[in-house]
């Protein structure tokens, strides 16, 4: 018998976060430890009347591509990927993986140029989510793998998963438009809104949000949601941040990054574990440097770093910002293909100015 909290994650995955229509094509990409959710998410699209498609990978492919296909074979587009996100009109996207160092023994290099190559495909992915015509959801499927990186066992990985996600409430529908609610009164608050103050442990940052608006995540793009966030002006950061919780992305941790700005720019960056990988994604492309991304985390459910960006980036008490590529539907014009996301523990010592004015204190929010 499923387990009733993968039986309601499909139900709010396809009913709420991509709300699937008669006719949608509905992309389910995933490897093979996350069958048990897949099946729950091709029934529930069935009956909303979509077409769902599995697109599951099994593990180690992308190992073998990256360390042994030539540059060209890296850098080529399959069709199913393309199609998937330039024609679809909804996919889902399952974190799934029984071993999340898989690619750690792969040259940077390698990563980036598989990075770069997608650079076009993304920005095409990035456009149809801001005018609608493509709805996605990442979500995830908790497996040992992620279990072991959070330090929990198995069973308490999954109920911390599942309890992020609400999916112990009856109607967890109800309580995600409940947060979608209280979020909103912020957005709300932050437009027209100019400036942004960062005072915490080793951080000191000013940027410009001039212009820009927020976007309430309520569980529609990310599952869990529980943020709001926006793309700051591209030349305004000054000052340092630093990020005491692990940055990880592709199969390598950075730990203990800290980065100063001038004018937008990273013009210096260490990091106490991974300094040669943090060097090479800031290298990737001209915006690399760059932010294109700041937010709030507001999942008070999730109130431990499990190092994986998923969860990190919607804890309660911190904000993040995102190295590369920025969000056209809130005016971002930073492209990159990188989007590296960056949390900042605030929960202590810290206080968020908006506009001079008084808007967080460690990580509660104060108006």
């Amino acid at each position: 018998m499923s387990d009733i909290r993968l039986q309601r994650m499909a139900k709010v995955l396809v009913n709420y976060s991509i709300s699937v229509k008669k006719g949608d094509r509905v992309a389910i990409m995933a490897q093979p430890q996350a069958a048990p959710l897949i099946r729950e998410i091709v029934r529930e699209a069935l009956h909303a009347g979509g077409h769902p498609e599995t697109f599951v990978s099994l593990p180690g492919i992308n190992e073998i591509l990256l360390k042994e296909g030539s540059d060209e074979q890296i850098q080529y587009i399959p069709n199913s990927y393309r199609q998937t996100f330039e024609e679809f009109e909804t996919f889902i996207s399952i974190e799934s993986s029984d071993n999340t160092k898989g690619l750690s023994g792969v040259d940077t290099s390698r990563m980036a140029l598989l990075q770069q190559s997608r650079r076009e495909i993304i920005g095409n992915y990035m456009k149809r989510s801001a005018d609608g015509s493509l709805r996605w959801n990442i979500c995830m499927f908790p497996t040992s793998a992620y279990a072991q990186d959070a330090d929990m066992s198995l069973s308490d990985f999954e109920e911390f998963v599942y309890k992020a996600c609400k999916l112990n409430d009856e109607d967890p529908v109800a309580s995600w438009q409940e947060l979608s609610r209280q979020q909103q009164r912020y957005v709300e608050w932050l437009k027209g809104k100019r400036s942004i103050h960062v005072i915490g442990k080793d951080t000191d940052l000013t940027l410009s949000i001039e212009g820009r608006s927020f976007i309430n995540d309520d569980g529609k793009k990310n599952f869990p949601g529980g943020e709001f966030f926006t793309s700051p002006i591209e030349t305004s950061a000054n000052g340092y941040i630093r990020y005491s919780f692990p940055a990880a992305v592709n199969g390598r941790s950075v730990e203990d990054v800290r980065l100063r700005f001038e004018n937008g720019v990273v013009v210096e960056a260490t990091a106490a574990q991974g300094q040669d990988y943090l060097e090479k994604m800031l290298s990737l492309d001209e915006g690399a440097r760059r932010l294109g991304e700041f937010a709030f985390g507001n999942n008070r459910d999730v109130d431990r770093c499990i190092k994986n960006i998923l969860f990190d980036e919607k804890m309660g008490g911190t904000i993040h910002l995102a190295l590369g590529n920025g969000f056209p539907e809130v005016g971002g014009k930073n492209m990159s293909a990188l989007h590296w996301d960056m949390v900042c523990d605030l929960r202590q010592g810290s206080e968020i100015r908006i506009d001079g004015e008084l808007f967080s204190k460690d990580g509660q929010f104060v108006f």
